[in-house]
């Protein structure tokens, strides 16, 4: 079954139906397609391999949870096909894709990508000004992608859905929903029930991928 790609064109950008799905749609189903961040040094090519879901009021681990509506979290009510990009710990960015529907909150966090080609990974080296001795030292959750992409608050609000511009998103390589795994959602222990939910998405046995979690299964499509 050909998962990732569904019907789209590989390097064509995904359509503005796909940021209609709600979160826990479109977190597997981002599994796969390319993140492209153009920088003044040329382009970077990602794959996304890891991602967690965070859809609707209802669940107590997103921003948005119980209708919150901040400065920061304004942005997910609106439509989908955006980046909404905010810091954690004083430090790190975590780079989240906007989901769904105008006034229902849903958002796709951007936990691990795959550099594509040896440049796109030597770009993200030395963006990154760490050593990273293991594949998942350079892009292995979402601080370090952010780093190594160059992804901070400036570019919050940026479309997704447009080629062209500093950040966006192309269908990428066919993946079976067989490659899929599926876990709970990390450090989010404040979220009560809601922090054993499977809402965390990856590409099995993939190097850039983390895991975290022993609760691990393979990924079931509803």
């Amino acid at each position: 079954m050909s998962f990732a790609s569904d019907q789209y064109y590989e390097g064509a950008p995904l359509p503005r139906a796909f940021y209609e799905l709600p979160a826990l749609e479109a977190a597997p189903r981002l599994l796969g397609h390319t993140l492209v961040r153009r920088t003044e040094d040329g382009e970077i090519r990602c794959r996304i391999v890891e991602t967690e879901s965070y859809g609707g009021v209802q669940d107590k681990g997103s921003h948005a949870f119980n209708g919150r509506r901040t400065a920061r979290t304004e942005i997910m009510f609106g439509e989908g096909g955006v980046a909404y990009i905010y810091l954690i710990y004083g430090m790190y960015h975590c780079l989240n894709v906007v989901t769904g529907t105008e006034n229902d909150p849903q958002a796709v966090l951007i936990r691990a990508v795959e550099p594509l080609t040896a440049r796109d990974e030597a770009m993200m080296r030395h963006h990154r000004g760490a050593a990273a001795r293991r594949p998942v030292d350079l892009s292995g959750g979402p601080g370090k992608l952010c780093r190594g992409l160059r992804i901070d608050k400036s570019l919050n609000g940026q479309s997704l859905a447009d080629q062209g511009g500093p950040l966006w998103i192309e269908a990428g390589k066919p993946l079976r929903s067989e490659d899929i795994m599926q876990s709970p959602r990390i450090n989010i222990a404040y979220a009560e029930e809601y922090a054993a939910k499977p809402w965390r998405f990856f590409v099995k046995d993939n190097p850039y991928v983390p895991l975290l979690d022993k609760n691990i299964s393979r990924y079931k499509p509803s």
